[in-house]
């Protein structure tokens, strides 16, 4: 029975994991959504790299936390962070701008407002 209400309480701190590192990701994108460049990594600019530095690593620290619980559950990885960190990078000469960017993941996480 210990074992079962263990993994009932790592399973409610997983679900409270989640939902913070998706408040993140919101704030961010909406900050991205207003002009502010350097989320989706899509230009070489040391500036907007080291700007958005603290952001990623937070959202990664969070997913690699979400990640070992996930595991001990036995279900599958944070497809989230994984989607995400897909999407960043160079990006080709006629791609959207991160602006745009954001807003079409706002939209998709359902968070336009």
């Amino acid at each position: 029975m210990a074992k079962a209400d263990r993994l009932e309480r790592l399973d409610s701190r997983r679900e409270e994991l989640e939902s913070e590192y998706r408040d993140a990701l919101i704030a961010a994108l909406r900050v991205a959504a207003g002009g502010r460049w350097g989320l989706f990594a899509h230009q070489k600019d040391k500036a907007a790299i080291a700007r958005t530095a603290p952001v990623i690593a937070a959202l990664s620290e969070m997913a690699d936390e979400i990640d070992a619980m996930r595991d001990t559950l036995g279900l599958e990885p944070f497809a989230l962070h994984a989607d995400f960190m897909a999407a960043r990078g160079p990006a080709v000469a006629d791609a959207v701008g991160e602006p745009k960017q954001a807003m079409a993941w706002l939209e998709r996480m359902g968070a336009t407002a």
